[in-house]
């Protein structure tokens, strides 16, 4: 059966299998300054090109068409850095851009990225330094050693602080290849040249010591030998003991008698070096002994580029077959091949020591037992507390150290145990509860506290325990370290941070029971727990059932808290809360009924119970909240008629909202419920919705509650602008019901809508006081016998008066037959005549009274007019009549007044007295009238006299011929 060895070797893949030329696999022509790509120039026929090969995804490699005299790719980023004689250019590839570019003075034999962001530049002269950063230059480092002169740069390495820089070279000498290096030390500005074909800088804690070496390990081949020398560079860190200078033949078997190294790396995770040598022999080195754990051949081809492999600690490389090979150490392997092959139970016990390998086991386990044994205490703890994997760091052990007497004057192997611990690093679970109990029943927590800011305890639930029956606030550190979620959010609840608990069970994906915790915090102090509740629902999905959180808050009847919270929870206004936002107003409405109006009116909810919130709106005196929601008419009607408790402009508005027919029974039940009440809104919403609701029915329901005073208001607010008869005379009505007389006499003079018939018929009816509208109805609509007959008959004499005095004067004519007609005394109508004077028209008065035979009446006024000088035909007219009825000397009036129209008196004597008729026409020269009325009654003395009078030869000729 094959042995195990030390090592695992692995082939990754080929690069001719990826379409990479054998041609192109050499030191020239590629490069790799990481694990993580390789980069090949190479031509495909005259084409220049660069392959980029990631080795995440290595069958995929990228190929871009650059013409370069060498390239190489940032260790970690798509940047790449490209030389073209002395101009040398950085891109990002990602971003298609360039970085920045530089043109040397001098040609650069050798470069590679020694950080992710620092490229190393060695030219035939000096070593420089180009920062990609900002826009700097390359800067000058160190000039080369004249050692180097005439040498193959084939490598570059610094320390990781920078300030130990490295050149390494090679060249052929007396049929052999020399190495040549330059070690630079940037603090000091000095350089050493140094034989040597490999070297690398190390970071190294030595088992003593606190802080790391910083080491430089290096391998030559030369005429003396081959040797790996092993040094600290620089001033050990404060503290640490020197690192002891190490120096070892290297081997190199009989077929490689012309071997030498060609590369090394130093693995940080296993404290190891590795070296690869010209004909591809690996080489293990442990770097604190030296001593050489393994050496075979890996490959039959020399392997000229390596790199450190992060994921194993091993390295990485490429030889001149192309394959990409690891090597690493194999963990399972490694102690048990130092301790059987090598026959190194010592080097292997500190292998797994400081590996933490397994493999020592009954090593580790031999020496404890045999220094226990020897009661050498101190040394079989260090073997215990640096045994790998912690196989002796077991309660057993405590208890062994626990059951050594102490001797007196000594300290005892138990602490000796526990401080070695200490000072080594972190204790276990068991470790940590058996020192730290003593200790805090001391009253030592302090030395407890110091040692968890240390991070010298393993921290668990019953380290957590135990301290919280000293300090609550102490034992939560523990429990935090410890990631005990409940044992946690239990102390943040009794140490009073809530606030952190939601924050926590996020940050860990732990779900306490919250209700409890904030049951408890409520019964402490109302206000963080509403401060508690709010964190519980500040994301879009609540740690806790809101239902529960609201039921927490009306345990105590907490219901201004239980409101602020709320408002929060609800407010994205989801319709799955519906019951919660039901809820949120019911509490309110029921013990703070304006908050509850506060929260309606912000209309910040949509999806609550509208009939249960609309009832208890009511009920809590909220009408006008109430009113938004109902929807069913008997609810509506039962609301709307408290008007008292309502905005009026709100109330006016609401009725926009309701159905013709539901606007209508609303009106009702309001006018019905308190009619003094509700009546002055009920006109404004009538005024404002006359339109839609029909003047007809606003009407009828004004009347059918015999609201006058309502009516005038409301048809006063339309009257003005309706043209509906019916609103005309229902004004009229209402007002004269109301008296508003003033108002009445206004429509009826300015309104040409109502019907003038119905107007007058219902004012006689209405018997007002004031006869006035009724006056302006007859006198505009001609209805003026009716009026005189009216007044005349119910004894309202005076207003005829005042018609003809005041309203319409020309109409005295008129009145004067009424007058006539129902018989008034003659001495009444004369006295009316008198007052009103001359301000009608005499014809149409003489008209009337001559109509009704009462010609006689006007004698004495129309004496009195002719006294005054009147000289209207009208007057002198009818005084002529008067005069010829009554016989009174009328001869003598027509021959001697002037004024009188003679056709018109000769007209009314022809058939009472053709004489009179003659001395009218002749008077008046009305020749045709005069000899027609001789004629006829055969006056012919008449005639011939008035012939004689006018000298009329062609009127003479007339007579004459009429006569024959």
């Amino acid at each position: 059966m094959a042995q195990p060895i030390p090592i695992k070797f692995q082939e990754h893949f080929q690069l001719q299998n990826i379409g990479i030329n054998n041609a192109s696999i050499g030191f020239s022509t590629l490069t790799m300054e990481s694990d993580r790509f390789i980069c090949i120039r190479e031509k495909v026929g005259e084409t220049a090109q660069v392959v980029i090969v990631d080795m995440n995804d290595h069958n995929n490699p990228t190929r871009r068409p650059i013409s370069a005299d060498s390239a190489i790719m940032n260790p970690v980023s798509k940047v790449i850095a490209l030389k073209a004689g002395k101009s040398l250019q950085i891109f990002n590839i990602e971003l298609k851009s360039k970085i920045k570019s530089h043109a040397m003075t001098e040609e650069v034999t050798f470069w590679r990225w020694i950080t992710v962001n620092t490229i190393a530049l060695v030219t035939e002269t000096a070593a420089y330094h180009w920062s990609l950063e900002g826009d700097s230059t390359p800067v000058k480092m160190f000039d080369r050693h004249a050692s180097l002169s005439g040498c193959q740069i084939i490598n570059y390495r610094c320390d990781n602080s920078q300030k130990w820089l490295l050149i390494i070279g090679i060249s052929a000498q007396q049929n052999r290849v020399a190495g040549a290096m330059q070690l630079y030390s940037v603090e000091r500005r000095v350089s050493q040249p140094i034989e040597g074909h490999a070297g690398v800088f190390m970071e190294f804690r030595v088992e003593a010591n606190a802080q790391p070496s910083n080491l430089f390990c290096f391998a030559n081949r030369g005429l003396q030998g081959a040797k790996l020398h092993i040094i600290e560079v620089g001033q050990p860190p404060s503290g640490n003991q020197p690192y002891p200078k190490k120096q070892v033949d290297l081997f190199f078997p009989p077929e490689a008698t012309s071997d030498f190294p060609v590369a090394m790396q130093a693995s940080s995770k296993h404290g190891v070096i590795y070296m690869v040598t010209k004909y591809g022999y690996i080489h293990l080195y442990d770097l604190d002994t030296a001593t050489c754990l393994y050496m075979n051949r890996i490959s039959s081809e020399t392997i000229f580029v390596t790199v450190p492999h992060e994921a194993s600690g091993g390295i990485m490389g490429v030889n001149r077959k192309g394959q990409v090979l690891s090597v690493s150490m194999d963990e399972d392997n490694v102690i048990g091949y130092v301790t059987n092959n090598l026959q190194n139970p010592d080097l292997a016990l500190k292998l797994a020591s400081r590996n933490n390998l397994q493999g020592a086991d009954d090593l580790f386990l031999r020496k404890f037992n045999a220094l226990f044994q020897q009661g050498n205490y101190s040394e079989a703890a260090k073997v215990a507390a640096s045994a790998p994997k912690g196989i002796l760091r077991t309660p057993q052990t405590i208890q062994r150290f626990q059951q050594v007497p102490v001797q007196p004057g000594t300290t005892s192997p138990m602490l000796q145990y526990f401080t070695i611990l200490l000072d080594q690093g972190q204790l276990n679970k068991y470790e940590s509860l058996e020192l730290c109990r003593p200790v805090l029943q001391q009253g030592r927590k302090q030395v407890v506290e110091k040692w968890l800011k240390e991070d010298k305890l393993e921290c668990s639930e019953e380290l957590g325990d135990l301290v919280k029956q000293t300090d609550p606030t102490l034992a939560l550190s523990v429990y935090l370290r410890a990631n005990v979620p409940h044992k946690v959010i239990q102390c943040f609840a009794e140490t009073g941070q809530f606030q952190k608990i939601v924050l926590y069970a996020k940050k860990v994906g732990y779900s306490p029971d919250y209700i409890f915790l904030l049951r408890n915090l409520m019964r402490i102090n109302h206000e963080q727990g509403l401060q508690f509740a709010q964190m519980l629902v500040q994301d879009d999905e609540p740690l806790a059932d809101i239902s529960l959180i609201v039921d927490v808050f009306m345990e105590q009847n907490l219901v201004q808290q239980c409101t602020s919270f709320l408002l929060d929870a609800l407010k994205n206004n989801r319709p799955s809360e519906g019951h919660l936002q039901t809820r949120l107003l019911e509490m309110n409405l029921m013990s703070a009924p304006q908050v509850a109006d506060a929260i309606l009116g912000n209309q910040m909810f949509s999806h609550y119970d509208k009939a249960h919130v609309a009832s208890l709106c009511e009920k809590a005196g909220l009408l006008q909240r109430a009113l938004e929601h109902y929807t069913d008419l008997y609810d509506i009607k039962r609301a709307v008629v408290h008007t008292h408790m309502l905005n009026p402009e709100w109330l006016v508005n609401y009725f926009g909202n309701l159905s013709v027919d539901d606007s209508l029974e609303c009106l009702k039940a309001m006018l019905q419920a308190n009619i003094r009440q509700n009546l002055q809104v009920c006109v404004q919403i009538a005024s404002k919705y006359h339109e839609q609701l029909g003047a007809a029915a606003l009407i009828e329901i004004f009347e059918q509650f015999k609201s006058y005073e309502g009516l005038f208001y409301f048809l006063g607010s339309i009257v003005n602008f309706s043209q509906d008869p019916e609103v005309h005379f229902k004004y009229i009505q209402a007002a004269c019901k109301t008296s508003q007389f003033k108002e009445v006499e206004r429509i009826v003079r300015e309104s040409s809508v109502y019907e003038a018939e119905r107007v007058k018929n219902f004012l006689k009816e209405a018997k007002l006081t004031d006869q006035l509208p009724l006056i302006i109805v007859c006198d505009r609509f001609d209805f003026v016998h009716d009026l005189v007959l009216y007044l005349y008959r119910n004894s309202l004499q005076k207003y005829i008066e005042i018609y003809v005095q005041k309203v319409n004067p020309s109409r005295l004519p008129v009145v004067v037959g009424g007058l006539l007609d129902v018989d008034c005394a003659e001495d009444v109508i004369k006295q009316l005549i008198l007052v009103v004077r001359g301000q009608f028209s005499t014809d149409e008065l003489v008209a009337e009274v001559e109509k009704r035979n009462r010609l006689k009446l006007l004698l004495p006024w129309l004496e009195h007019r002719v006294h005054e000088g009147s000289e209207e035909p009208a007057t002198h007219n009818a005084l002529a009549k008067i005069y010829i009825d009554a016989n009174n000397n009328p001869e003598r009036f027509l021959r001697e007044n002037r004024f009188y129209d003679s056709r018109v008196i000769g007209k009314y004597t022809e058939k009472r007295d053709p004489h009179l008729s003659c001395i009218a026409y002749e008077r008046g020269q009305c020749d045709d009238d005069l000899i027609r009325v001789c004629n006829e009654n055969s006056l012919f003395k008449s005639q011939a006299r008035y012939l004689v009078k006018r000298k009329d030869e062609a009127l003479w000729a007339r007579v004459l011929q009429e006569d024959n």
